[in-house]
């Protein structure tokens, strides 16, 4: 049987508020949910205002609106990350700019910044990677020094901390995702959390039409429909109210894994900076280019052992797509091209148990071992 990669942990009370929305007929994005999960999970960051939308791609998108970013505008994003970040840019009618990744840690590279800054540079997008933070104290510096806007992506990093500080309260606006793979999940869903009460007024406004609220059906602006639905909030809800728990189990976990993996030779797992409270989002891992092997060629092994896994991201100037448009031709960024060939993530879910850990580690060492 196999190892799932994710499966998601749920239990009586995200099955008692599904069926309040349902005998009470609250399942549209009007319930009452809505507004308890956007203030729970706000509180839980350390955040004012949160706004619930369809997903984590919609809520980039309503974020980069909400803080005016307009046709022309650049935007510094690593490019070690998931599409949507360049998407929701290009979307804007902005230009996403690439940095390269700290090959430790698979964030974006602090360093190279301020190297990238142009007169038309707007926002800068730091992305937590996998569980863990970006260094945020020098990014906020730069940012500060030359005016520009932050916005954390903070899909991957439900509740790690920045020496103290919840990921997605330090910007001007953070995104999360609640994907069914992610420590808190709504099956697909996201948010934007800000201080500022304009920003939460313009993602809100984004997310539902640009309706204005003096007078419906009158628009002055273009949004989209990027409402969550009651249901979604109440497993929101729900999910949230023990994220806590779920945080020490990943952190357990984790830390259970790293002990495995660390007397198997060729391969190296997740880095914690001593500044970070990783959440070990995924249990990523990456093999040493000098063993001869590369990430397909052992998840391809464990596949056949009954492990699932997923690769890492492919950096985005190495996307066909953007290349077909023209956009990051003859850019290269080495670190994250060798976390994209070297690296994958083991079973990372919230029902994964210690049984399961030790499954796959004694499965990796075999394969690791046996290249020799």
């Amino acid at each position: 049987m196999m190892i799932p990669v994710n499966e998601p942990k749920f239990g009586a009370r995200e099955k008692e508020l599904l069926n309040l929305c349902i005998d009470t007929g609250w399942v549209s994005s009007d319930g009452p949910f809505i507004k308890e999960f956007e203030e729970r999970f706000a509180a839980f960051t350390g955040v004012k205002y949160g706004v619930a939308v369809c997903n984590g791609t919609a809520a980039i998108e309503a974020s980069l609106f909400a803080l005016k970013v307009e046709e022309g505008d650049e935007i510094i994003m690593p490019t070690f990350t998931i599409i949507s970040c360049a998407i929701a840019a290009l979307r804007r009618g902005a230009k996403p700019v690439l940095v390269d990744i700290d090959p430790e840690i698979w964030t974006m590279d602090v360093g190279m910044i301020e190297s990238r800054i142009t007169k038309k540079t707007k926002v800068i997008m730091p992305v937590h990677i996998y569980g863990h933070p970006v260094d945020m104290d020098p990014l906020m510096e730069i940012a500060g020094k030359h005016g520009l806007l932050v916005m954390e992506d903070a899909a991957e990093v439900h509740g790690a901390e920045y020496k103290g500080r919840r990921c997605g309260s330090m910007g001007n606006a953070s995104t999360f995702s609640f994907y069914a793979n992610k420590i808190v999940t709504t099956g697909e869903g996201g948010m934007v959390l800000t201080n500022d009460p304009e920003t939460a007024e313009r993602a809100g406004s984004f997310r539902n039409l640009c309706f204005r609220p003096e007078k419906r059906f009158y628009h002055t602006e273009l949004g989209y429909n990027f409402r969550m639905t009651n249901l979604q909030a109440a497993l929101g809800v729900a999910q949230t109210e023990r994220i806590e728990e779920s945080i020490a189990i990943k952190r357990r976990l984790g830390h259970y894994y790293r002990e495995r993996i660390a007397g198997i030779p060729g391969i190296r797992f997740a880095v914690e900076k001593p500044w970070a409270k990783s959440v070990y989002w995924m249990y990523a891992v990456e093999i040493d280019s000098a063993t001869g092997l590369n990430a397909e060629k052992v998840m391809g092994k464990l596949r056949t052992r009954g492990i699932d896994t997923r690769p890492f991201f492919m950096g985005l100037h190495e996307q066909p797509v953007f290349r077909q448009i023209g956009l990051f031709r003859d850019e290269h960024y080495p670190n994250a091209e060798s976390a994209c060939r070297q690296g994958f993530y083991l079973p990372s879910g919230m029902a994964l148990t210690e049984r399961q850990v030790d499954i796959v580690c004694g499965e990796l060492k075999e394969i690791m071992v046996g290249r020799q």
